[in-house]
């Protein structure tokens, strides 16, 4: 089973505590530029590089980063591709992937197009997950889109992959006229590594095996029998789809698990609590929101239901499904995600813990993948 990092939820500024750093550029000349302060978000960045870095050095599998916008969380990951073009250089040997590019926000076209110069510049390790979206503001992006997104989504899959291959495809140019195009550049891969994002809804597992795509799913919000039955419905549509592009007979489960690796239990619970509350608790307010603009009436949680839902969320998450914890621990849980079927755990390590923390977490990891090899 592979071990790989993901960012999610990153942030820095105001609503995070970050501290901004200051610096002044002074001229070769005759003075010194007016001092000129850097935006946090700007540290925030040079902790992804700085821990993706390490999670190259030290043999992990790949670095997911998501496609987020305008919310509290996540504020640092609007563009998957500009950021992974960064990654690309600043590593060697870790896979660069999206978790995910939310297809119905960009046109097919497009997203071959970017994500071959990040194949490019990784020389040939670049792949994605794909998803619908699901906060209708996303979608201030692409507002006629937002409806009938999954249809879009699905559709869109055979499409980018025929487009990576270098087929041309037929789309109106600014006049209207039917124009057969074939983007450019050119990737390294010959075949897109290609992922289909679901948050539990086991159609979308199902659909991910007919398509021969890889799944990326979570263990947060699901039960393990819950998803050991999704994972035998993504098996069992993989062996039955004709063969096509894309993963073997066996498809490929990547699942998602917050993850800190501490020296024991209880320096992981006093790190760990406070800032995965508030990540779930500002999940929740979004999910809420999302939820009560679509209904267009009233529904959002009050602050206390927000602390109680999430503190009921962290205790269940910390019994089954999370990386937290001791080594011993943690070592338990990966047996037992790899006994489940998960092909590649994705570590969730960004939710809030400090970065020299992230680190040393990050090389108690290692050790446990190595010791499991």
């Amino acid at each position: 089973m592979d071990l790989s990092v993901m960012f999610f939820g990153a942030d820095s500024g105001a609503d995070s505590g970050s501290a901004s750093a200051s610096t002044s550029a002074s001229g070769s000349g005759s003075g010194a530029a007016p001092s000129q302060t850097v935006p946090s978000h700007a540290q925030t960045y040079d902790d992804i590089l700085t821990l993706a870095r390490a999670a190259d050095r030290l043999g992990f599998h790949a670095v997911w980063t998501p496609e987020r916008h305008f919310q509290q969380v996540g504020q640092v990951f609007p563009s998957p591709p500009v950021l992974s073009a960064a990654l690309a250089v600043a590593t060697e040997r870790i896979k660069i992937r999206a978790g995910s590019v939310v297809l119905p926000l960009h046109h097919p076209l497009k997203v071959a197009e970017e994500w071959a110069v990040v194949d490019n510049l990784s020389h040939g390790r670049a792949g994605l997950s794909v998803a619908t979206g699901w906060h209708s503001t996303d979608f201030t992006l692409a507002p006629g889109h937002y409806e009938d997104r999954r249809r879009r989504t699905l559709e869109a899959v055979p499409e980018l992959r025929r487009l990576w291959a270098g087929e041309a495809v037929t789309y109106p140019d600014g006049t209207g006229r039917p124009v057969a195009v074939v983007p450019q550049p050119r990737p390294v891969q010959r075949e897109l590594p290609l992922w289909i994002t679901t948050s539990g809804n086991p159609e979308t597992w199902e659909t991910a095996g007919r398509l021969r795509a890889g799944v990326l799913g979570a263990t947060v919000g699901q039960t393990r029998d819950e998803l050991a039955d999704r994972i035998d419905r993504y098996r069992t549509a993989c062996a039955a789809a004709p063969d096509q592009a894309g993963t073997d007979a066996h498809g490929r489960v990547t699942l998602m698990a917050h993850t800190y690796v501490g020296a024991d239990d209880a320096e992981v619970h006093r790190l760990a609590a406070a800032p995965l509350k508030a990540y779930l608790a500002s999940y929740l307010r979004q999910t809420a929101a999302n939820r009560a603009a679509k209904a267009r009436e009233g529904g959002e949680l009050t602050g206390e239901q927000t602390a109680l839902l999430a503190e009921f969320a962290y205790r269940r998450y910390l019994n089954w499904g999370s990386l937290l914890g001791s080594p011993g621990t943690c070592a338990k849980m990966l047996a037992d995600l790899r006994d489940l079927g998960c092909d590649e755990v994705a570590c969730f390590i960004d939710f809030g813990i400090g970065r020299d923390e992230v680190l040393a977490g990050l090389h108690r990891l290692a050790e446990l993948r190595e010791a499991a090899l």
